[in-house]
């Protein structure tokens, strides 16, 4: 078990490295191959050619893109200092730069926005796996049932439905006509009963859409479990539906839903786009909209690099649990 994590952490290392890369390079060599100066998004295209020039220099833009890659690398594990004559600025690590748009540390941004998309994600998954796997294998137990057909017509409904549909809808009837639920505006530190409130309809909305996605899954998935013959032999062997159903046909299961649960997972813990956008959410979803209307390189690329993070992170924890439901995985 101690070789096989060894060998995963070093295989997310070498990924994580290879992302870095390629984002960089995206985000800092493509602009100077079409013509455009990343300083210019920085210092305004009104500013004169002595400021961009000391941008250029201060900011190191002028390195070769190796230069500045492993200058960026070293920020991050270490600080950086970003240093023009006299003029001397150090960003503490993890160094992802300065916001082009505010002239703040990329990094303490991150942070402030991290906790709202983390509050979404993490509410709205609980939803989603109890509500989505619990319908499945219900539909799947009561195949062809009323029960059934009902409960696939309605996750037929939340994928066909986009989010931004069914968030305005709730937000009009059980916001704004009924009132039983407020808006996302309360922090939990200010006011943990109103954040709780306020957070009922994204994480409903967002987990609508995912429920049943895993819903539909889960039946099928199901379905093909309680054709096999180890399920046939532990009936013939006298145990009871529901040790057969919840100690063996679960836990084959529930190998796809682990590893769709991580890409979800950690794809929303780089931003929930629709859903912080629909429920006015500052976090990083929401956040990297706006970077991108405003052309914020340096914030665009820490958002990036932070979800490219969680979703890598997320996989690793996939490939550990397999290990543990299936002991197959630790003798490969």
């Amino acid at each position: 078990m101690l070789a096989y994590l060894i060998r995963r952490i070093f295989a997310v290392l070498v990924m994580l490295l290879v992302i870095t890369l390629v984002t960089f390079g995206i985000f800092f060599l493509f602009p100077k191959l079409i013509g455009t100066d990343p300083a210019l998004y920085f210092v305004g295209k009104q500013s004169d050619p002595i400021a961009i020039e000391g941008i250029r220099q201060k900011m190191g833009l002028d390195d070769p893109i190796l230069v500045q890659f492993g200058k960026f690398v070293v920020g991050l594990v270490a600080g950086r200092t970003y240093a023009n004559g006299s003029d001397v600025t150090h960003c503490a690590a993890p160094c992802f730069g300065y916001s082009f748009k505010t002239e703040q540390e990329v990094w303490p941004l991150l942070l402030d926005w991290f906790p709202v998309t983390l509050s979404l994600a993490l509410g709205a998954v609980v939803l989603w796996v109890a509500g989505g796997v619990a319908t499945g294998v219900i539909s799947a137990l009561k195949r062809g049932s009323v029960l059934d057909r009902s409960a696939m017509g309605v996750a037929l409904a939340g994928v066909s439905l986009p989010i931004y549909f069914t968030g305005m809808l709730v937000i009009a009837l059980f916001s704004d006509q009924l009132g039983w639920f407020g808006r996302p505006e309360a922090t939990f530190a200010d006011d943990p009963a109103k954040w709780f409130n306020g957070m009922i309809l994204p994480w409903v909305s967002l987990a609508f859409l995912y429920a049943a996605m895993y819903a539909r899954l889960t039946r099928a998935t199901m379905l093909e479990v309680l054709n096999e013959d180890y399920i046939r032999t532990a009936r013939a062997k006298g145990l009871t539906e529901p040790v057969v159903i919840g100690k063996h046909a679960m836990r084959s299961t529930m190998t796809p839903i682990l590893t769709v649960l991580g890409l979800d997972l950690g794809a929303l813990m780089g931003g929930a786009v629709l859903t912080e956008y629909t429920f006015s959410l500052h976090g990083l979803g929401y956040s990297a909209v706006r970077a991108i209307s405003e052309h914020d390189l340096p914030v665009i690329l820490g958002i990036t690099l932070i979800s490219a993070f969680f979703v890598v992170a997320a996989n690793l924890i996939v490939d550990l649990l397999y290990a543990v439901i299936d002991p197959r995985v630790r003798l490969s």
